[in-house]
């Protein structure tokens, strides 16, 4: 499994590090209690584009365990979604679960159920690697978030959630589940993403990673024997700037010569991991992503949390302070840029936001049982 997030948790630190490692099932992160993995097998899932799968593996980690009210409903299970290119257990490292998941913490695992999905084309979920390769269906986040819902109600029984949170593509998906199943969830956490369609320079940017694959001739048609190495460089370029923080990486790369030689580890390790057909599919699935029509439906408390220095939802274009208000129960915090945040990847940070997730949770809480 890919054990980085290049694009959900792109945080350059001192410790010259795109992102923090995650912990073994058996290493709490934090103190947090230890993860355990499985795999729920959908039969027969038919994909929005028409084209289905005998069988799709939704892979997971949860942590902590499930408890019903007097009515038999789950109450305190909470949905985390990664982001592109990550996975469920790339969540569990000191910035996240080490913030969130310990005694005493927000999140602690021992008084809530945690659900770590890999999405579609993630992780050990089903993806083209697999052995499909360009065969493998076409995605789209409305599949993924569907998988999801499976897994959740079918795969693991529970049949309400406290809380969904997500970070980039699972900020994204976090939307759409307050859309597709507004009575699921008491609350909702979108952490670094937009309520509308992906288009401007966000889009552009993301369609030259599929270019830049597509055009390759080592990829051949997606049966490549070898990875397209010319390809994955530009794209790992190009998902390095998105979710770089500059006061981040100017601290960590102060001259010439230190991002230099960042540049060639940082190409040399991910050169090394990343798969072209994979990374084709995970950054394709965002191309009909929308919510923006259905943001009044959304029914339970929003906090939306975006920082002043993510490239990829710039704070210039004032999009998520006008779209916000749509959100009946909406709240947007643009965090400011400093020396504590890590551009995109601030998503990852939680000690930066935790404040607003402790705000959300207290303005959702149930009545008592």
């Amino acid at each position: 499994m890919r054990s980085r997030q290049i694009l959900s948790a792109c945080a350059l630190s001192a410790a010259w590090c795109l992102s923090a490692s995650p912990v073994r099932a058996d290493a709490p992160a934090g103190g947090a209690a230890a993860g355990v993995e499985g795999d729920h097998v959908i039969r027969d899932f038919h994909f929005a584009s028409g084209e289905s799968l005998p069988e799709l593996r939704l892979h997971y980690t949860v942590i902590g365990k499930p408890r019903r009210d007097s009515h038999g409903r789950v109450s305190n299970a909470v949905l985390i979604l990664h982001g592109t290119g990550g996975s469920g257990r790339s969540l569990l490292n000191e910035h996240f679960a080490g913030v969130l998941f310990g005694k005493g913490q927000l999140l602690d695992a021992s008084r809530y159920f945690i659900i770590l999905p890999d999405g579609i084309g993630h992780g050990k979920s089903s993806k083209p690697s697999d052995g499909l390769h360009a065969r493998f269906p076409q995605y789209s986040y409305a599949d993924m978030v569907a998988a999801q819902h499976a897994l959740v109600l079918q795969g693991l029984q529970v049949d309400h959630l406290r809380l969904v949170m997500g970070t980039s593509m699972g900020c994204m998906h976090t939307f759409m589940w307050g859309e597709a199943f507004p009575d699921f969830a008491d609350a909702l956490m979108p952490l670094a993403c937009l309520p509308v369609q992906i288009a401007g320079r966000n889009r552009l940017w993301r369609n030259l990673i599929l270019q830049a694959i597509r055009s390759d001739p080592e990829w051949l048609q997606g049966e490549y024997k070898s990875e397209p190495l010319g390809a994955l460089r530009t794209a790992a370029g190009l998902l390095m700037i998105a979710g770089s923080a500059p006061i981040q990486m100017q601290i960590a790369l102060p001259t010439r010569d230190a991002a230099d030689q960042f540049l060639e580890k940082f190409m040399q390790r991910e050169l090394a991991e990343l798969d072209a057909n994979d990374l084709l599919y995970q950054v394709g699935a965002s191309r009909d992503y929308d919510p923006a029509p259905g943001l009044e439906s959304i029914k339970v408390p929003l906090w939306q949390i975006n920082s002043a220095d993510d490239f990829i939802n710039p704070p210039d274009l004032g999009i998520a302070e006008r779209e916000i208000k749509r959100v009946k129960n909406g709240h947007f915090v643009l965090l400011p840029a400093s020396d504590q945040t890590h551009g995109h990847g601030t998503h990852t940070w939680a000690a930066v936001w935790q404040q607003y997730l402790a705000q959300l949770l207290q303005a959702s809480q149930p009545p008592p049982d």
